[in-house]
C-alpha cells in the first residue's frame, strides 16, 4: 500500500486531535491551529485524488489496526470521496477566513477555544461520513456532527440562537433516532455492519424474496431520517433560524457543508447498501419525489415574503436541499450526477452568498432588512460583486456553477423519459424564476443609490477592501470557486461519474 493511500485515516485523526490540543492552547493559537488544519487536510485530499487518477484506482479499502470485520473498521477511498473532501476544506477554510473579522464581537472571549474545537469535530466528522465503509461508524460520526453543529448554533448565546439550537437538535434526533432504527434492522436482516458486506447479503435476501416488508420499512426509515437531518420540506422548521441567527461563519458551514454530510451518507447507502437498482424500483422515491418538488417552490415562496436578508439566503436552502432530493427522486443515474454536482455547486454558492450578507449588513448599520440594505453594493463593493456573483449562480446564469447544475437536472428528467419528466421540468422552470425574483430584486436593492444625507443621518459608512484583506480573498476564491465549477464542470462530472460507478 501507497502512503498517500493513509491520507483519509490521517485526515480524520488530523481533525480530532486539532480539537483535543486546541482546549488548552490560546485562542490565537488554536484559530492558527485549525487553520494550519484545514489547509493540510486539504492539500492532502488533493494528493489522494492526484493519485488515484493516476493510478486509474477506482477504489480501495482501509483496515483499521489492520483487523478485518466483523472485529475491525474499514475506511474506503476513491475519486469521489477525494474530491469531496477537498470542496469540504475549501469551502471550510473560506467560511471561517470570511467570518473572522466578526468572531470576536459574536463569541465571548473565553469561548473562542471552544468555538475552534466545534469546526474540527464538524471537519472530522465530516469526513468520516465520507469515508467510513462501516455504518454504525457513520452513525456514531452522525452524532458527533449534531453536537458539533448545535454548539456552533448556540455558541453566540443570544435568545434566537438557543431557541434555533434546541429546535436543531429536536428535530436532528428525530432524524437519528429514524436512522438508528433503520441500521438496527439492516443489521437483524443480514448480521453486518460493513457496508459491502451488507449489500451482499441484501442481494441474496432480494433474489429469494424474503423480508420484503422490512425491508422496505428499513429504506423508508433511513431515507426519512436522513430527509429530516439534511432539512429536506416538510422537515425544514428548523433551518431559517439555525442559519439566520448563528455566527457568520457558523451559517457558512452549516448552510453548505452539514447537510451535504448527510446526503452524502444517503448516496453512500442508496449504491452501497441497499443498492440502487432497488430502491428505484420502490416507491419511496416517490415520496422523496414529491416532497421535493414542493420544497423547491414552498422554499422560494418564503424566501421571497421574507425581509430578512440572511433568513432569505435560508429559506433558498430549503428550495437548494429540494433539488437535490429531485434529483434522486428521478431514479437514475444522471439525476444522481446532477444531484451530486449540485452538493458541491451550493456548497460554493451558499457560503458566498451568506459571507457577502454579513459585509452588505455591517455597512447598514448591521440592520438585516431588506430596505435597509439599499445602497449597501457600493458601501461595502467586494461584498456586493460577491452577493450578485452567488446571486446569479443560484439563478442559473452561464459561466457560473448554478446554471451548470440545472442543466445536467433539465437532462437527467429527459433521460429518464417517465411520468416525473414533466413534473420536474415545469416545477425546476418555476423554482429558477422565483430564484430570479428574490435574488435579482435583492440585487437590484444594494445597487440602488442610497442618497447621501439619508446615508449620513443614518450613521452609514463605507467599507474598501483593504480594510478587510482577509474578508476580501475570502470573497475572491469563492468567486473564482464557483467560476471553475461552472467553466470547467466537465472533469468534475467524470469524476462524479466514475466515483458513483465506483459505489455499485
Amino acid at each position: 500500500m501507497a502512503f498517500v493511500q493513509n491520507v483519509p485515516f490521517f485526515s480524520i485523526m488530523i481533525s480530532m486531535f486539532a480539537g483535543i490540543f486546541s482546549s488548552v492552547l490560546p485562542a490565537k493559537v488554536a484559530r492558527r491551529l485549525n487553520i494550519i488544519s484545514i489547509i493540510g487536510i486539504g492539500a492532502m485530499s488533493v494528493w489522494l485524488l492526484m493519485f488515484m487518477v493516476e493510478a486509474d484506482f477506482g477504489f480501495y479499502t482501509y483496515m483499521m489496526g489492520h483487523f478485518p470485520a466483523p472485529w475491525g473498521n474499514e475506511i474506503r477511498a476513491g475519486v469521489l470521496e477525494a474530491l469531496m473532501a477537498i470542496v469540504f476544506c475549501i469551502v471550510m477554510l473560506l467560511s471561517l477566513m470570511g467570518g473572522l473579522h466578526k468572531l470576536d464581537e459574536e463569541v465571548e472571549p473565553t469561548k473562542e477555544n471552544l468555538y475552534y474545537i466545534l469546526v474540527d469535530l464538524l471537519l472530522g466528522s465530516l469526513l468520516a461520513l465520507i469515508y467510513t465503509n462501516d455504518i454504525f461508524t457513520a452513525y456514531v460520526f452522525v452524532e458527533i456532527n449534531t453536537l458539533a453543529a448545535c454548539g456552533l448554533i448556540a455558541i453566540r448565546q443570544i435568545g434566537r440562537t438557543f431557541e434555533a439550537a434546541v429546535r436543531y437538535m429536536i428535530m436532528s434526533l428525530l432524524g437519528s433516532g429514524l436512522l438508528l432504527m433503520g441500521i438496527c434492522m439492516l443489521y437483524d436482516m443480514t448480521g453486518h455492519l460493513l457496508m459491502s458486506n451488507m449489500k451482499e447479503s441484501i442481494a441474496i435476501i432480494m433474489e429469494e424474496g424474503t423480508y420484503a416488508v422490512p425491508m422496505l420499512v428499513t429504506i423508508g426509515l433511513i431515507i426519512v431520517g436522513l430527509a429530516i437531518k439534511s432539512a429536506l420540506f416538510p422537515f425544514h422548521a428548523w433551518l431559517p433560524d439555525a442559519y439566520g441567527y448563528s455566527t457568520v461563519s457558523s451559517a457558512a458551514m452549516l448552510s453548505s457543508l452539514v447537510s451535504k454530510g448527510y446526503i452524502f451518507l444517503l448516496v453512500k447507502i442508496v449504491y452501497r447498501v441497499i443498492g440502487f437498482e432497488y430502491i428505484a424500483d420502490s416507491k419511496v422515491l416517490n415520496i422523496i419525489f414529491w416532497f421535493a418538488i414542493c420544497g423547491m417552490i414552498f422554499g422560494s415562496m418564503n424566501a421571497i415574503w421574507e425581509k430578512d436578508i440572511r433568513r432569505m439566503i435560508a429559506f433558498s436552502s430549503v428550495a437548494q436541499i429540494g433539488y437535490i432530493y429531485m434529483g434522486f427522486g428521478l431514479g437514475i443515474e444522471a439525476g444522481m450526477i446532477a444531484s451530486v454536482f449540485h452538493m458541491l455547486m451550493h456548497s460554493a454558492t451558499k457560503s458566498l452568498l451568506f459571507i457577502s450578507a454579513i459585509g452588505l449588513t455591517d455597512v447598514s448599520g448591521c440592520k438585516r432588512d431588506f430596505f435597509e440594505v439599499t445602497g449597501a453594493g457600493y458601501r461595502n463593493k467586494i461584498a456586493g460583486v460577491g452577493f450578485t456573483v452567488g446571486s446569479l449562480s443560484m439563478v442559473g446564469v452561464p459561466i457560473f456553477a448554478g446554471f451548470v447544475s440545472k442543466l445536467l437536472f433539465a437532462e437527467a428528467a429527459i433521460e429518464g423519459a417517465s411520468w416525473r419528466m414533466f413534473p420536474a421540468i415545469i416545477v425546476l422552470s418555476i423554482s429558477t424564476i422565483l430564484n430570479a425574483v428574490y435574488f435579482l430584486k435583492t440585487v437590484l436593492r444594494i445597487y440602488t443609490p442610497m442618497p447621501e444625507d439619508v446615508e449620513k443621518a443614518k450613521g452609514y459608512g463605507h467599507i474598501s477592501w483593504n480594510q478587510q484583506k482577509v474578508y476580501t480573498v475570502a470573497i475572491v476564491l469563492f468567486i473564482a470557486l464557483n467560476v471553475v465549477l461552472g467553466c470547467n464542470s466537465k472533469p468534475i462530472i467524470m469524476l462524479i461519474e466514475e466515483g458513483l460507478r465506483n459505489f455499485m
